[in-house]
């Protein structure tokens, strides 16, 4: 389904500075609902969905464009870059996984009719692996399971993350490890906290950080340093939209000791993929707020 804003309601895509704590409004309209910004690897634009479509937002200019990328079905707001920039990975909302040029052109899937639904969150250093969620036959009352696949399509590995839902597997910058949020260290319904386990055969998942608030989406800066994540009230079931949210920062030496915090209205689509700039000093997230 195509999210769109709610009378009264805006999009704002804001840049946050990881040293500063400062944050700029880089763009924000009432006609159309962005989420989920990637940065570009050249620095100068973030990439987004919107209306089922991706979009390029000039970081200098401010302006927006549509990329042509076509073969596709509506997306939803899983996607990631490959790291040298040439492609770009993307859910879509038939359940698949596909891959396209940044640039656009035809677009190509790459997971195979397995019962699944696949929500795609990372790709490793090196570009040969992705990391997503697979929820089996569509079934969203199951827990969704951490899955790798290669980057160039072929069959998936199944890594162990203990039980409860996961959500969000992303590599950290050196490949060693696969970065999560999971239900599995409370018998709460919901109560999602951010974890780890080692990339490839996997290991028993390492918690870290406890916290009464519902934690998603760790995303590692590409030095490693620090993380950003999206933590939701207590007692909150999923990642939904349109609640009070708030965008922290951390290092990742300490977890529990939270850098500087952002507070918004949004949720969905506000931070559901890697959004650091390539020199590890901001990230980009979006508030969706009410008039």
């Amino acid at each position: 389904m195509i999210r769109t804003l709610q009378p009264g309601q805006r999009c704002e895509v804001w840049i946050a500075s990881a040293s500063t704590g400062a944050s700029e409004l880089a763009f924000t309209t009432d006609k159309l609902l962005l989420e989920a910004p990637n940065w570009a690897p050249d620095g100068a634009a973030l990439i987004l969905n919107g209306d089922g479509v991706l979009w390029r937002l000039e970081l200098s200019g401010g302006t927006i464009e549509k990329l042509a990328i076509t073969g596709i079905p509506d997306l939803n707001n899983d996607h990631v870059l490959a790291p040298d920039g040439s492609a770009i990975y993307l859910s879509a909302n038939d359940g698949h996984i596909y891959r396209a040029a940044v640039d656009g052109g035809e677009a190509e899937r790459l997971t195979v009719e397995d019962r699944s639904v696949h929500f795609l969150h990372g790709v490793s250093p090196d570009g040969r692996t992705l990391a997503y969620v697979g929820i089996e036959a569509g079934d969203f009352t199951q827990p969704g399971r951490l899955m790798t696949i290669p980057a160039s399509g072929g069959p998936s590995t199944l890594v162990d993350t203990g039980p409860g839902h996961c959500d969000g597997p992303e590599f950290s910058p050196d490949g060693e490890w696969l970065y999560f949020n999971t239900e599995a260290f409370t018998d709460l319904p919901g109560h999602a906290q951010l974890a780890r386990v080692r990339a490839g055969n996997g290991s028993t998942a390492e918690r870290l950080l406890r916290s009464d608030t519902v934690d998603w989406f760790p995303h590692l800066s590409p030095d490693g340093r620090l993380a950003s994540y999206i933590r939701f009230p207590g007692g909150t079931a999923g990642h939904p939209a349109d609640l009070p949210v708030d965008v922290v920062l951390v290092s990742t030496d300490d977890w529990a000791t939270p850098l500087h915090v952002w507070p918004l209205f949004g949720g969905q689509g506000t931070l559901n993929v890697n959004s650091w700039s390539p020199d590890s000093e901001r990230f980009a997230f979006i508030a969706y707020p009410e008039s």
